[in-house]
């Protein structure tokens, strides 16, 4: 006992202690402390945009809202075993589409469900976003406001929307900072990849990565032409609905009338709310916390 407990041993346990205790904190760090980097109190509106007044009142019913500005009807259908959620959505303004940050701020570990993000700015309609806050990488720009510069470098899709609200797919290596910089961007959400790329699908791609080829619940964003988009969403992970493989997903969106079409995370993420509630099955039993949201409302 006193030869363990001798000067070389006690620095040994010592060293030990300190190295658990780090690589604790380490992990801590990356993956639970919340860090604000920004709290932005306008990051549901765009600063370049001048959408038409208030509307007259809305007609709303389970499966769609209709006011002068904004048209959603919901379909809900079940393809390859696997119960999909679609939302056709006509926008009068590019500026309704938009997008937004759990607790109203930018940082690593600041997360929050969809449907609390979603009320906490009057949406109508919201699905998960990129979750942005899982990775210290890719370029996060939103309702013109650039929050991250930093590429995720080559084999990475990102979706550029701009200030008309017309989509853009592009290799996240090759967005220029001159575009990044131009003023002419809505949005840049870093996920993917791209499902459609003018009107050819191109999931077909990713062959390689098992999260692609394999079937998960999925959550995706499309523009079938000016302000005309889909947001769509499909359960997965159990027998009542097994979720979709990537080339199946497109199809789908593809057959929605989709020109451009880019995935969203999904996974226990996939999460799609309507009219003040989630209206498909999460896959973890209840909503995950996530980044960030994309939304239509005002």
């Amino acid at each position: 006992m006193k030869r363990f407990l001798s000067k070389p041993y006690r620095w040994a346990i010592v060293f030990s202690i300190l190295l658990i205790l780090f690589f604790a904190y380490a992990m801590l760090d990356t993956f639970v402390i919340p860090k604000a980097v920004i709290t932005s109190e306008d990051t549901n509106a765009s600063d370049s945009q001048n959408p038409p007044s208030q509307p007259s009142a809305p007609i709303i019913t389970d499966t769609s809202y209709s006011d002068d500005n904004i048209k959603i009807t919901i379909e809900t259908f079940k393809e390859y075993n696997t119960v999909i959620y679609i939302a056709d959505i006509q926008l009068k303004d590019a500026s309704y589409l938009k997008t937004a940050f759990a607790k109203n701020s930018y940082g690593r570990n600041i997360k929050d469900i969809t449907s609390k993000m979603a009320g906490a700015h009057n949406a109508i309609l919201a699905v998960n976003g990129d979750y942005y806050g899982f990775r210290d990488h890719g370029y996060v720009l939103r309702n013109g406001k650039l929050y991250r510069t930093n590429s995720r470098g080559s084999g990475y899709d990102a979706l550029l929307i701009d200030k008309s609200g017309n989509f853009l797919i592009e290799a996240d290596s090759e967005i220029s900072q001159s575009l990044i910089n131009s003023g002419t961007l809505s949005q840049i959400i870093s996920f993917g990849p791209g499902l459609i790329e003018d009107g050819k699908i191109t999931a077909n791609k990713m062959t390689k990565s098992a999260a692609f080829t394999t079937t998960n619940p999925r959550t995706a964003i499309g523009q079938i032409s000016p302000l005309h988009y889909v947001f769509a969403v499909c359960d997965g992970r159990t027998k009542a609905s097994t979720g979709l493989k990537l080339k199946e997903f497109a199809q789908i969106l593809y057959d929605k009338g989709c020109v451009w079409a880019y995935n969203l995370d999904g996974g226990g993420s996939a999460t799609i709310y309507f009219n003040g509630k989630v209206i498909n099955h999460p896959s973890d039993g209840s909503e995950r916390e996530i980044s960030d949201i994309v939304y239509i409302g005002y």
